[in-house]
């Protein structure tokens, strides 16, 4: 009898001792995630604008609200040829210099927009100083627009009317086209964008996919800011930290879940 009391008893020691790591490592992950969580600030969360306001002005401009949760601009779609911009915004409550920013985002059919960071004041528009993560509708925009001179300009006299790699969603725009096998869902459906930003490295992401990285400020990053749309633009990209900016280009287009992590 005593002998049995002893096996069972150590069988239950040994299958007690045998869970406890299991729910220490769960829990030791869980804490892990909700650190990570922790470490997101929400620039837009769906209920409020708060820290948001047009580039160079101290309020949001018209046309930009909040629909059913969603950050919207509200406008009628203009034309390439016609467009004058002017309604760009910034989160102005605090600049970034390392991050991980992620957002979601739709455009209407020949939609175009773009996601800007370092951003500093003072210029005519964040394009000629930040670098942009360029939201646009690939399959239309060509279509509906006139690209013509504005490619020609730029000196692309082969097809200048299509819209260039340099040109589509998920590029570095005019510095680092985004491969041709991505993933990008049709106008008016969501897509996911994320952008990582370190002095060593650059990463474009969109719907879960890296499109590409970059070294920022090396020799292979001059060049190309040299050779295309930004060699008159003296101060593009110089700036190591700055303002999360939202393109106005005369076309509507919604974002939420916008968030960032200090890296």
């Amino acid at each position: 009898m005593p002998k049995i009391t002893i096996t069972l008893g150590l069988v239950a020691l040994l299958f007690a001792c045998k869970n406890e790591p299991k729910k220490e490592a769960g829990s030791a992950v869980s804490d892990e995630m909700a650190k990570t969580e922790s470490e997101w600030i929400y620039l837009f969360d769906g209920t409020s604008l708060d820290g948001w306001r047009a580039y160079n002005g101290e309020n949001l401009p018209p046309g930009w609200t909040i629909v059913d949760s969603t950050l919207t601009f509200d406008t009628e779609l203009g034309l390439e040829q016609d467009y004058e911009g002017g309604k760009d915004i910034i989160y102005g409550a605090e600049e970034f210099d390392n991050f991980e920013l992620y957002l979601e985002w739709k455009l209407p059919e020949g939609g175009n927009s773009g996601i800007f960071y370092h951003v500093k004041e003072g210029y005519d528009a964040p394009p000629v100083v930040a670098p942009e993560y360029q939201l646009i509708d690939d399959e239309n925009y060509a279509r509906i627009h006139d690209l013509t001179e504005y490619n020609l300009s730029l000196g692309y006299t082969d097809k200048p009317e299509e819209l260039k790699p340099l040109q589509q969603t998920g590029a570095d725009y005019a510095m680092h086209p985004a491969p041709p096998n991505k993933v990008l869902h049709p106008v008016g459906e969501w897509n996911s964008s994320k952008i990582v930003f370190t002095p060593e490295r650059v990463e474009h992401w969109l719907n879960g996919q890296m499109l590409f990285s970059f070294v920022p400020w090396d020799e292979a990053w001059t060049t190309q800011k040299n050779s295309d749309k930004w060699k008159t633009s003296p101060d593009y990209g110089k700036y190591k930290s700055g303002y999360i900016a939202l393109q106005d280009h005369a076309s509507p287009i919604w974002f939420k879940n916008i968030k960032i992590r200090k890296l």
